[in-house]
């Protein structure tokens, strides 16, 4: 009798505790769950949304808990997420208030996962005896909105300085002129003199010249009016004889693009301060005397005269003051160098091997590949600067090649990378620079390692670079910090990167992402005017104007970006950035 009144109760227990969390799992009816963002969203490679639930009043029974199991569907799959778990025993309030519980959840995004839906599974559940009641399943958030992925791939191609200076280079030549003192006569002495017959045979050479510049200068001695004359005439007899010598080798018209100009230097002392300086035949008592003079009041005549009193002055007079009687003439030339059109041809001739390498510097030869579209001739060009000369900067622009070549043909886009990546670390190897970095970033960019793209452009950041490379280098950013939701970041680099359709629309796409849809805007329209075949800037204005909720800017947007690229439409029907125009006969009209 006894172990059949054990029973009873026993069976009495475990029906009070199934009656328990049945009755849990219909309150469960009344729950409230909240999700957001709502549709969910794509950020980076991952989507992430929050999830809150409050449950009804008296629904949580002693030492029972009711359990939140969240899955993503999509088409025959489902992703398991954490579960919120509410424990009887950690809401002591609940006969009196509503238990809320929340949390956060995160999964790795693949594409199949853009049509899907989030489902909650509520079970009702008695851990000692472990007995279930599930809830009914509940379906929230209507898939992903993929917004973030309409981000453009920018990559570029970062050539280094090929050294050579293909602007008009000066180069100064200077020969000075020695005259009796008081005479302004060009002397037979002086025209045959070593600076003479240098000064002949550089006229003789007919280099191409800009200026000549000719200064007369005196010893200080005699009054200013004499003075004046003779630095004027000093000056003056070189230009005549620089000019009859240029009659004798007979310039015609080139004499006449030849500025003279004239430079009279009168009661000057900085000449004879100078000559002191570094002139010791004298004392320096007698030195400093004479300085002194020089460097203090008084008229130049007055100071001239104190100077005759000085002991030395007579050495000084006979070993200094012939030196300060000259016409000082600086010449300005033009560098000769080859016509651009002459460096391309030997450029072409020593990658063919019917010209010497020695026929053009490393420099030229660098030279030559930037003046040719044909990636092809860059191509061998830059093989052939390495095997002359092996420069860092001849791997670092093979490598830009080698990217730019990628950006040219999607097809053999992964075999370029890897061949820009090994130049890319020969670059590097043998000098870090900003460039190699860059195209680096895009090398690894192109392979989809983000984390080590950006790596290389922090890098490439700590360096110097030129502003197209800096400009370039921020439109790398700007796309790898948008692929990784970085999205303040990603306005700040591409507000200073290179002026582009491409970086137009993915500045903003980063405001569209930030909320700022004003920018975004903005930035979509100058992607157009950049590009007014861009339909994937005609699509993401009217995503903007869709969360601005102006639904003529949608259908007039979507329209132009249609008529553009017909596949938006298909890609439009299944937007949910859309949805909440599904209902509007001219939004529907135009998906039809």
């Amino acid at each position: 009798m006894k172990k059949v009144l054990n029973a009873v109760i026993l069976l009495a227990i475990l029906t009070l505790s199934g009656c328990s969390i049945t009755k849990m799992a219909k309150l469960a009816s009344n729950q409230q769950i909240n999700v957001n963002p709502n549709p969910l969203e794509l950020h980076g490679d991952s989507v992430k949304f929050d999830m809150s639930a409050t449950l009804p009043v008296k629904m949580l029974v002693k030492d029972k808990e009711y359990i939140l199991n969240v899955v993503y569907q999509y088409g025959d799959q489902e992703l398991a997420l954490e579960s919120i778990v509410f424990k009887a025993s950690n809401y002591p309030q609940s006969n009196e208030s509503q238990p809320t519980a929340s949390e956060s959840f995160s999964f790795a995004y693949t594409d199949a996962m853009k049509s899907g839906k989030v489902v909650v599974k509520g079970v009702a559940r008695d851990p000692r005896k472990d007995k279930e009641a599930a809830a009914e399943p509940m379906t929230l958030a209507p898939g992903v909105i993929t917004t973030s992925a309409l981000v453009k791939p920018v990559y570029f191609a970062a050539y280094a300085d090929h050294g050579y200076n293909n602007q008009e280079e000066l180069i100064p030549t200077s020969i000075d002129f020695f005259f009796d003192q008081g005479r302004s006569n060009l002397k037979y002495s002086e025209r045959r003199s070593k600076r003479g017959k240098e000064f002949e045979a550089f006229i003789a050479e007919k280099n191409v010249t800009r200026t000549v510049t000719i200064t007369g200068t005196h010893s200080p001695e005699g009054t200013e009016r004499i003075n004046s004359k003779l630095s004027n005439d000093r000056a003056t007899v070189i230009e005549k004889y620089y000019r009859k010598q240029m009659d004798k080798y007979d310039y015609k018209g080139m004499a006449d693009s030849i500025k003279f100009i004239i430079k009279p230097i009168v009661d000057d002392w900085n000449g004879l301060k100078a000559a002191l300086a570094s002139y010791e035949g004298i004392s320096s008592e007698s030195k400093s005397e004479m300085l002194n003079i020089i460097n203090g009041p008084g008229a130049f005549e007055d100071k001239e005269k104190a100077l005759r009193k000085v002991s030395g002055y007579k050495k000084v007079f006979k070993d200094v003051y012939p030196g300060l009687r000259s016409a000082k003439t600086d010449i300005l030339n033009v560098k000769e160098k080859k016509t651009d059109a002459e460096i391309s041809v030997l450029a072409k001739g020593i990658v063919a091997g019917t010209a010497s390498a020695d026929t053009l510097s490393v420099e030229e030869l660098m030279y030559a590949a930037s003046l040719t579209p044909d990636l092809s001739e860059k191509e061998a060009i830059y093989k052939a600067a390495i095997t002359k000369a092996d420069s860092w900067n001849a791997h670092a622009n093979l490598a830009a090649t080698y990217v730019a070549m990628a950006n040219e043909d999607a097809s053999k886009a992964s075999e370029y990378a890897g061949l820009a990546e090994t130049q890319v670390d020969l670059a590097n190897g043998k000098q870090e620079s900003a460039s190699a970095y860059v195209t680096g970033a895009s090398v690894y960019a192109y392979q989809g390692n983000l984390a080590k793209a950006q790596d290389a452009i922090a890098k490439a950041s700590s360096l110097s670079a030129d502003s197209e490379t800096t400009q370039g280098m921020n439109g790398v950013k700007g796309y790898l910090e948008i692929r990784t939701a970085d999205y303040n970041n990603a306005v700040s680099s591409l507000s200073s990167a290179a002026s582009s359709s491409d970086n137009a629309f993915n500045l903003g796409l980063a405001y569209l992402l930030n909320k700022d849809y004003d920018n975004a805007l903005g930035s979509f329209g100058d992607a157009v005017s950049a590009n007014s075949e861009n339909a994937d800037a005609y699509y993401a204005l009217a995503v903007t104007q869709a969360r601005k909720g102006n639904a003529s800017k949608v259908i007039e947007n979507l329209k132009q970006a249609i008529s553009l690229n017909s596949s938006l439409k298909g890609q439009a029907i299944n937007d949910l950035e859309f949805q909440s125009y599904v209902a509007n006969a001219g939004f529907a009209a135009l998906l039809q």
